[in-house]
């Protein structure tokens, strides 16, 4: 809706912004969080020192951001980014407040709670940003969403989680997690650093409304691939952090989650693909068919993105941050390629690029990953493609219906029921473990809730 009442310029924008934001946000956790799930005894004053370093470093970020704002409108020749990167500013400090608690409930493996706050700050929000875009404050619909859904998901996460800082800091406890965390505060840095400069590029080299076309594309690939991917690694992390020990037991831990993992993202990317024509058309409106041409190239390096995510994932439970910010310097210096594609050639070849560097980036991945565990890129491949040739069947005949002369909702609405019809014959001809387990649990929770 707002898509539709909004312009690309205006999406264009607030892309700009958060450049700065997922940047901060980063810097701001320093992998004081990871650290804190993978340390078995964390006490109530590791929390408390994070919690405290956490809000110190968002402060100055905040003002940091705040003289930064001249500078970064003239850098995108852009004035009206000066009063919205000030007042967007103020979700670091908001996120730093949440960090901890967020933390605290995920090394719980409590994501009852984290869901419950992030649907009604997901629908508080959206409230907000329709009453503010109907009221014709344009741009500023999406800075009141952003801030008001940032807002909304902290305060039910303090209401909802018990936890409270005792305002204790230990140089002790801080040496210890900065000790972990700092190779993955640079890995993580150098990672979204890397991820937004994607976004500059073309803000640059091309338009604003451009960026909005591109950032509208990749909203749709990312419900997919890096949700997914947050769920996945959120849930896994403290579980298999439990049994680091017991090595048969994580890699078989890994094995199910790879494969039940990338059968969805395979399923979901590869179709998302092929109906991204008639979705974007349907949902958002034919103004933004430029995103649905970006959003088809961003399926297919997205798609491994859970993958490269489950096998870093490896590298943390192991302890071996030193190596994740070894393989991050190397898979950027390879991404150099299609980022000069995009400056000098045009938009498609950068995408086109990044999928090609995302299997040299797997391929680094697992080969160190899985010498840890004993579980080879070859098995992983072995494991996956099953599923990667029941999504590449189902896309092209899904596709393939394009051709046909049909009105935008009707072609997408068949091009939904036909994958999905594929996708479970072909599975259930082949009885594929990982679609049986999806389905059981599907078939079970129903169950369970026709009970109650």
């Amino acid at each position: 809706m707002l898509a539709r009442l909004l312009t690309p310029h205006e999406y264009g924008l607030i892309g700009y912004i958060m450049i700065l934001v997922s940047v901060f946000n980063s810097i701001v956790d320093s992998g004081f969080s990871s650290a804190l799930i993978r340390k078995k005894d964390a006490a109530a004053i590791d929390y408390s020192t994070s919690f405290i370093f956490n809000i110190a470093v968002s402060i100055v970020l905040v003002v940091a951001m705040f003289f930064l704002a001249v500078p970064f409108s003239r850098f995108f020749n852009e004035p009206q980014l000066v009063p919205l990167v000030r007042v967007m500013s103020i979700i670091v400090l908001i996120n730093a407040l949440a960090l901890i608690q967020r933390t605290n409930l995920t090394k719980n493996v409590d994501f009852k709670t984290q869901t419950k706050a992030s649907l009604i700050s997901s629908v508080s929000s959206g409230a907000v940003g329709l009453a503010m875009a109907f009221g014709g404050l344009g741009v500023w619909s999406l800075v009141g969403q952003q801030l008001s859904r940032q807002l909304v998901n902290t305060v039910c996460l303090w209401i909802f989680n018990r936890w409270k800082p005792t305002w204790q800091f230990s140089w002790t406890s801080f040496r210890e997690l900065f000790g972990f965390g700092w190779k993955l505060l640079v890995s993580g840095l150098i990672d979204t650093v890397w991820k937004e400069i994607s976004q500059l590029v073309i803000g640059k080299c091309y338009s604003t409304a451009t960026l909005g076309q591109y950032t509208r594309g990749k909203q749709f690939s990312d419900i997919f691939s890096t949700n997914m991917t947050s769920v996945v690694q959120r849930v896994s992390f403290p579980v298999l952090s439990s049994i680091q020990d017991e090595r048969e037991r994580m890699k078989e831990g890994y094995r199910k989650i790879i494969r039940t993992t990338m059968l969805a993202s395979f399923v979901l990317l590869f179709g998302l693909a092929a109906v991204a024509e008639s979705l974007v058309v349907v949902l958002i409106g034919p103004q933004w068919e430029e995103a649905a041409h970006y959003l088809q190239i961003l399926c297919f390096s997205a798609c491994l993105y859970p993958l490269h995510a489950i096998n870093l994932n490896m590298l943390q439970v192991q302890g071996r941050s030193d190596l994740l910010l070894k393989l991050e310097i190397v898979k950027k210096i390879i991404g150099l390629a299609p980022l000069a594609a995009g400056i000098f050639i045009d938009i498609d070849w950068m995408l086109w690029g990044w999928v090609i560097t995302g299997g040299v980036a797997y391929w680094l991945n697992s080969r160190y990953s899985g010498r840890l565990i004993g579980y080879s890129i070859w098995m992983q491949v072995r494991d996956i493609l099953p599923s990667f040739g029941i999504a590449t069947v189902m896309a092209v005949c899904v596709f393939a219906l394009t051709l046909l002369k049909m009105s935008p909702i009707w072609m997408l609405l068949v091009q939904l029921s036909v994958g999905a019809v594929i996708v479970i014959i072909l599975s259930e001809a082949v009885r594929l473990p990982e679609y049986i387990e999806i389905r059981n649990t599907v078939l079970n929770f129903f169950r369970r809730t026709n009970q109650q």
